[in-house]
């Protein structure tokens, strides 16, 4: 099926993606809900159980009742949450309920004019790429006519095909119980959490009830504008008003989720971001260092050379993939992995769904701080003191996507001998066009796999090297900043 402005429903990174109204319909939700429900039933057979969740975005609710509809018509079972839900939550539900399939209405770290339709996995994962694949080509089939559907969402209710229910309680109780939260709450530590007016608004706060903990909660309202924001993603420009806060009252730590709560930000006692290489290096340095565990670890390419510092120290295995935890949870689970990761602020853990969780992330990252009695920047000279200074940015570049083929070609010639003065010593095609250099700084170019940008990604031993490494990577693209 191809949409208003003929472009197919193609799923990306993670989930089908588009602007509301112009490809984000309810024609195009349903025709997708359509080819996911011809594939789940082409997969599970008689009976199949699919869990439905949303998040705070512009009409999300809207099209999770009508995919619900949609899949109920094609004699589905539903469950689907009674209100926004993150989408660890949704994906936690899957895995406890032994459904065939999840599905979550979001667009994650997206702008506003965006919406989203995430596809999951029974064991709560991502759904497999072979699977992506089959519903795209469905969905390429399909017209308004072949779509099976309720006549009205109260039919699904009254039949028993549809149920609203609540996910909170069993996603809590497991995220409770893995990250020993009802000790660390206890503690008379001040923090400051920016829900960033979505998913995650208010689960820290019950977490912490009855405990000692000061929970001071901001952009916690649902508000599907995301105001005062460029979008609902957990990085340095997005967090201003979280990092006045922190230092306005004196906090230990401040924490943000994004739209639909699957991803971390910090910011130190500071007022300053912790970037997401060093905080994913710091939650795999507390599992081995605090918790004692052991096991492999898994990272995305534009995750931290530091990482691989740390699987030498501690003798376990560093494993890297392409971007998206599509690529990172298959692996987790083939080798039992103690964590994965990506630079995106995304961390999955063991013991848990093979899938991002910023909440449980957060959690962990509060019990690193307590058990250790140090405030976030002492950790972070820590970890330097044991790995070595490494300093990370990121540049993301806006190109017409008529010009996507003639960007992919100038990249892909580039050979330069020296970036930065620095010789490159190898040049990886994993994902993207990656440069390693002598110094073992390095620097990526990649096309983002939801929205037309080209991202430029380095890490180096010092902030100064970041910048010039990214302003080559920009003269390697020929574009300029977004």
């Amino acid at each position: 099926m191809i949409n208003c402005n003929n472009t197919p429903i193609s799923f990306g990174t993670d989930g089908w993606r588009g602007i509301i109204a112009e490809d984000f319909t309810f024609s195009n939700v349903r025709i997708c809900a359509q080819a996911t429900a011809e594939s789940v039933k082409a997969q599970f057979g008689s009976d199949p159980l699919v869990i439905v969740g949303y998040d705070t975005r512009f009409a999300s609710d809207a099209f999770a009742r009508t995919v619900s509809e949609v899949l109920a018509g094609n004699g589905i079972r539903v469950i689907l949450s009674d209100k926004v839900s993150p989408t660890p939550a949704i994906s936690h539900a899957v895995a406890s309920l032994k459904a065939s399939a999840g599905i979550v209405i979001t667009a994650s770290h997206n702008p506003y004019e965006w919406n989203g339709f995430k596809i999951k996995s029974p064991d709560g994962s991502s759904a497999s790429p072979d699977f992506i694949a089959g519903v795209e080509k469905q969905a390429a089939t399909f017209t308004m006519e072949g779509i099976t559907t309720l006549t009205d969402f109260s039919c699904g209710i009254e039949s028993g095909l549809i149920t609203l229910a609540d996910m909170d309680e069993s996603y809590l109780s497991k995220i409770r119980q893995l990250s020993g939260f009802d000790e660390v709450k206890k503690a008379p530590v001040k923090i400051c959490f920016d829900a960033m007016f979505g998913a995650g608004a208010g689960y820290l706060k019950q977490l912490a009830q009855g405990g000692n903990m000061g929970i001071i909660e901001i952009n916690s309202q649902r508000n599907p504008v995301f105001p005062g924001i460029r979008q609902p993603e957990p990085i340095s420009s997005n967090l201003a008003r979280l990092s006045s806060v922190v230092t306005e009252t004196g906090a230990s730590v401040g924490l943000a989720t994004d739209g639909d709560a699957d991803r971390l930000g910090v910011i130190d006692e500071k007022g300053r971001f912790l970037n997401t290489l060093q905080v994913y290096s710091l939650l795999v340095l507390y599992l081995l260092q605090i918790r004692g565990e052991r096991g492999a670890i898994v990272k995305t390419i534009t995750s931290s050379a530091m990482l691989d510092r740390l699987g030498e120290i501690y003798g376990v295995d560093v494993i890297e993939v392409p971007v998206g935890f599509k690529h990172v949870a298959p692996v987790m689970t083939s080798c039992n992995a103690l964590a994965g990761g990506e630079e995106s602020g995304g961390y999955g853990f063991r013991g848990h769904i093979p899938e991002r969780d910023g909440i449980l992330s957060g959690l962990f990252f509060l019990d690193y701080v307590v058990k250790t009695g140090k405030k976030p920047s002492e950790l972070v000279d820590s970890l330097f003191k044991m790995v070595g200074f490494h300093y990370y940015d990121r540049t993301d570049l806006k190109f017409p996507r008529q010009q996507r083929n003639a960007i992919i070609q100038k990249v892909t010639r580039a050979e330069p001998a020296k970036i930065n003065g620095v010789k490159v010593v190898n040049i990886d095609t994993i994902d993207g066009r990656r440069f390693h250099l002598e110094d073992r700084s390095w620097l990526l170019i990649r096309f983002s796999g939801t929205e037309p940008l080209l991202r430029v990604y380095a890490e180096a031993s010092t902030m100064e090297s970041v910048a010039r490494l990214l302003q080559a990577g920009k003269e390697i693209t020929g574009l300029r900043d977004s």
